[in-house]
């Protein structure tokens, strides 16, 4: 899946050809990826890839995961000089978008690092992009919620104006669905939370609702269904978080892991070269 993804990414830049690498000698080359920014290191696996698909020896200084500073270099590239040139922007782009989604997601893990919740992500992400987005939360501490609508039904206000009778949906679904699918019922007010647990979803979503309300809704479920899971989510920022880490969820789903995330800066420099 990750050398479909970068091969992909790479003809998009590169297209009939690299202009440049029709001109002038080959040569051989090293060159520095350099941080120009503070943050959390994410995207290795890609790049790995990337350089192993073009013969490029990659070497690391860090792990994903890892805290960078500017200044800091992250990884030497050696080979070919057309060829890394030919990687450059794809290379960094890939390193760029990962760190800091990475970076965005370690800021918000750090605020609840002390409450024994899961962060999650959302389907929110880019055409095409949401294996990596979602590894790139991952790097920063994060965990994933569902990858697709295959492997957990989620059934949502907009699914709820479809369905008649809840508690019979969900007894059908059951007889359809995989043994080890669970099924999640997104819930904007305490009563409906109360009224999705007793219909038998295996996690309730508290959607928009408020840090009072979603507390109201963990001491029902503790007291009536302690093996149903609570999500919070909706609006969720690094000002509020510790709010509603507070009402004792089991986890905190947030959109803007990944569409708030801004790209950390890198760089690539040549340092050597010798003409073959």
């Amino acid at each position: 899946m990750i050398k479909k993804f970068v091969k992909k990414a790479l003809e998009e830049d590169v297209g009939r050809g690299d202009l440049f690498s029709l001109v002038g000698k080959e040569s051989f080359a090293s060159a520095n990826i350099i941080c120009k920014d503070e943050g959390v290191f994410a995207g290795r696996s890609y790049v790995k890839t990337l350089c192993k698909m073009q013969k490029l020896d990659v070497k690391f200084y860090v792990k994903d995961g890892d805290a960078i500073r500017k200044g800091d270099i992250v990884a030497l590239i050696e080979g070919k000089s057309k060829a890394i040139l030919m990687v450059e922007r794809t290379l960094l782009n890939m390193m760029q978008h990962a760190s800091g989604i990475a970076t965005n997601v370690a800021t918000y893990q750090k605020i609840v690092q002390d409450f024994p919740i899961k962060l999650l992500d959302t389907r929110k992400t880019r055409p095409h992009l949401r294996i990596f987005e979602k590894y790139a939360i991952r790097c920063g501490g994060g965990c994933n919620h569902r990858m697709g609508l295959d492997d957990c039904l989620m059934i949502k206000d907009t699914h709820l104006k479809t369905i008649d009778d809840l508690k019979v949906f969900i007894s059908e679904a059951r007889q359809k669905l995989p043994f080890t699918c669970k099924i999640e019922v997104e819930c904007e007010d305490i009563e409906f939370a109360k009224f999705a647990m007793q219909c038998g979803a295996d996690i309730v979503m508290c959607d928009n609702m408020t840090p009072a309300d979603i507390a109201c809704v963990v001491a029902y479920k503790t007291e009536h269904f302690p093996h149903v899971l609570l999500e919070a989510s909706g609006n969720i920022t690094t000002e509020n978080i510790v709010t509603y880490a507070k009402t004792g969820v089991d986890a905190i789903s947030s959109g803007s892991l990944i569409h708030q995330a801004t790209w950390l800066d890198f760089s690539m420099k040549i340092t050597h070269k010798v003409v073959m």
